[in-house]
């Protein structure tokens, strides 16, 4: 019988140590959250983009996925990727929904399907074909005309689908309708009726919780989802630290975000909507990374990712779902390139790089881990173990929820808790600011009162009140298996274990999983926390300097211009004619992550002739995994667009300013 591992399927003293419930299981929801055969669950949920990643390569990531920590994969359907001719339904490749649902069957992983038919996504016209901005009707909309497109789409949808529900005993556990819509729910219902009678037959639905709906759907139809990000690449400022993103790492009972998608849905009001305690607070886009446009380039930290996670949790979430977990490169189109342009019919706001989709996510372009992969993973080992007592804790916010940008005058915290027994939350960490250490902070929750502490700038903690035996700990708890159970120390604060047996452990000092400071407690630090039960071998990584020489210098500098959407266009292809030529020489053989460190503006990578890879600079090294290359390929091309002066874009400040472009080193990674 196939089963759904519904957990982080991991590994510990050679035996799989996870809670296990079928695929076609009853699937229930309240207020708190997802039930499975009764069970409380707290999902952790990974976007993936199936058809920005090759077929070959799916089972590998879905398994790095796993590891991480992901228990759902949701995934959008990208109408204009599937139908980019109209008429002419493309199910070969990376395009074959059936092949990756059967991956993820295979894998024991939940999807859930985000149908559209708009999806946004940074893909062009959010996912809407060209050819439908000729029909004469009002997209996104109730017309006839609209919606009999529409119903051709999921009916094609459908046949990928069929005999992979979840009540058929298969992966797919739910699907979202349209996406960051703002009008009528009649619209979002329309869509839904025309799904199930089409055959869609699942525990549930769901709908982006932003911005608020004009009508209401019918409560219990559609779980809204919410979200949050450390910064946003659509943000036409190109400015240090703009927008409300700040808001994301302070604890609030307010569910939904006033900085995403700005520059399709203006400013938004931040209002607790009427009813939405009634709904469990499940997340589908909280940022594990971000994009870059051309104009905007936002430089994302781990600490980002991670605070934004803890504090999601402290504020009452019961399902993190991240946007993006893997990144992705777009496949190539027959009429079209399919990232987002200025130029394109629909959702025109921004440009995005032609290929890369990266997303600074925790699973990058090429699978690569970044370091919030390994970062969030005890989060996501706490989220599992510690669901059935977590799961119905309500949230309350003692400190002020109303912080302005780097606001400093108090500890950030919350707890959430059920009778004498919780969870502390801390969060002294913001994105782009230096919060100072909150000296004599006195903890109260539960009864219990810990003693004075100094919490350290940047430090993020879940301390617990009454839990698997401990009175109080000023450690954070990560988790239980086999009678272990597991803690993680907090840099820079002393670890103070009070046993409810009376007994109290001061100082203490991590001995690693194996070795308990007293009875069945281990202590780990932060970095044996995040590899805790990781069954993948961690292989060394053997590099090889790569030969390269310059070609051509660059040609006549263009004028960059603002486009339709009033921010800088990319370069065109006349562009990049005048870029600066370098050659690359791989070794014969050698299948590994390339690293590109350069400077400039923005740079493309080039097989005999062919570009697979773009970068827009912002600091980080340009990357391509040389296993997609023809095997006959030996020679590569790479082009670099100087960097201007004062050009209207926002670079971080871990980039190089300085104008003009260079080629610093060429890097081959290969697992030994």
């Amino acid at each position: 019988m196939k089963r759904l591992l519904f957990s982080l399927a991991m590994l510990t003293a050679g035996m799989l140590c996870a809670v296990a419930a079928d695929f076609g299981c009853a699937v229930t929801w309240d207020r708190h959250g997802l039930l499975m055969d009764g069970h409380r669950v707290m999902p952790v949920m990974g976007e993936v983009h199936y058809s920005r990643i090759p077929a070959d390569e799916w089972p590998r990531e879905i398994r790095k996925m796993r590891e991480g920590g992901v228990t759902i994969v949701a995934t959008y359907v990208f109408w204009n990727h599937i139908e980019e001719e109209e008429g002419i339904f493309r199910w070969d490749g990376q395009r074959d929904l059936r092949r990756f649902l059967e991956v993820c069957r295979t894998e024991q992983m939940p999807v859930v399907l985000r149908l559209g038919p708009f999806c946004h996504g940074e893909v062009r016209n959010g996912g809407i074909p060209d050819w439908m901005f000729h029909k004469g009707c009002r997209l996104r909309s109730q017309e006839r005309v609209f919606l009999g497109y529409v119903e051709k789409l999921y009916r094609q949808i459908f046949t990928q689908v069929q005999g992979l529900q979840w009540k058929d005993g298969g992966p797919v556990l739910a699907a979202q309708f349209d996406n960051e819509y703002r009008g009528s729910g009649d619209y979002l219902m329309a869509l839904k009726r025309m799904a199930l009678a089409i055959g869609f037959d699942l525990p549930f639905y769901t709908r982006t919780g932003w911005p608020e709906l004009s009508k209401p759907v019918p409560f219990g139809e559609m779980l809204p989802l919410y979200g949050d990000y450390a910064d946003g690449f659509w943000d036409k400022a190109i400015t240090e630290g703009c927008g409300n993103y700040y808001k994301a790492f302070n604890f609030k009972a307010f569910r939904s975000s006033t900085a995403i998608g700005t520059d399709l849905l203006g400013q938004q009001e931040a209002k607790l909507t009427a009813g939405e305690d009634r709904y469990p607070y499940f997340t589908c886009e909280l940022g594990g990374g971000m994009a870059t446009a051309y104009h905007r380039r936002p430089y994302v930290y781990p600490e980002d990712a991670y605070s934004m996670a803890l504090v999601k949790l402290g504020s009452g979430s019961n399902l993190l779902g991240y946007y993006m977990y893997h990144g992705g490169t777009n496949p190539e189109g027959r009429l079209h390139t399919l990232n987002e342009v200025q130029t394109s019919p629909g959702t025109a706001n921004n440009d995005l790089p032609q290929l890369t989709y990266d997303f600074q996510a925790p699973l990058g372009e090429f699978g690569q881990p970044y370091p919030q992969y390994y970062m969030l993973r005890p989060l996501h080992l706490f989220m599992h173990d510690y669901a059935a007592q977590l799961a119905t804790m309500e949230a309350r916010f003692p400190a002020a929820q109303d912080l302005q940008r780097g606001e400093d005058r108090a500890l950030r915290w919350a707890v959430r808790s059920e009778g004498d027994s919780g969870f502390v939350f801390i969060n002294n960490y913001e994105r782009l600011q230096r919060l100072s250490p909150k000296k004599h902070v006195v903890l109260k929750a539960c009864g219990v009162t810990f003693p004075k502490l100094t919490i350290p700038s940047g430090a993020m903690a879940i301390f617990p009140v009454n839990i698997s035996g401990i009175r109080y700990a000023t450690a954070q708890l990560v988790a239980r298996r086999n009678g272990q159970v597991y803690m993680m120390q907090i840099p820079g604060i002393p670890t103070t274990i009070a046993m409810q047996d009376g007994k109290v452990l001061k100082n203490v000092k991590a001995k690693g999983a194996g070795r308990p400071v007293y009875k069945n407690i281990c202590l780990l630090t932060p970095a044996e926390a995040e590899r805790l039960f990781l069954s993948a071998r961690q292989q060394q990584a053997a590099t090889v300097d790569v030969a390269w020489k310059k070609v051509s210098e660059a040609g006549l500098l263009r004028t960059v211009k603002k486009g339709r959407a009033k921010v800088a266009e990319a370069p065109s292809e006349a562009d990049w004619q005048q870029a600066a030529v370098y050659q690359l020489e791989c070794p014969a053989g050698q299948k590994g992550l390339l690293r590109i460190d350069y400077r400039g503006d923005c740079a493309r990578l080039y097989a005999d002739g062919k570009l697979v890879a773009d970068n827009f600079y912002y600091g980080r090294p340009f990357l391509y995994g040389l296993w997609r290359l023809p095997h006959d390929c030996r020679m590569l091309q790479l082009r670099i667009l100087p960097l201007q002066p004062d050009a209207p874009i926002y670079l971080p400040r871990e980039a190089d300013r300085t104008a003009g472009e260079s080629l610093q080193k060429v890097i081959l990674s290969c697992e030994e």
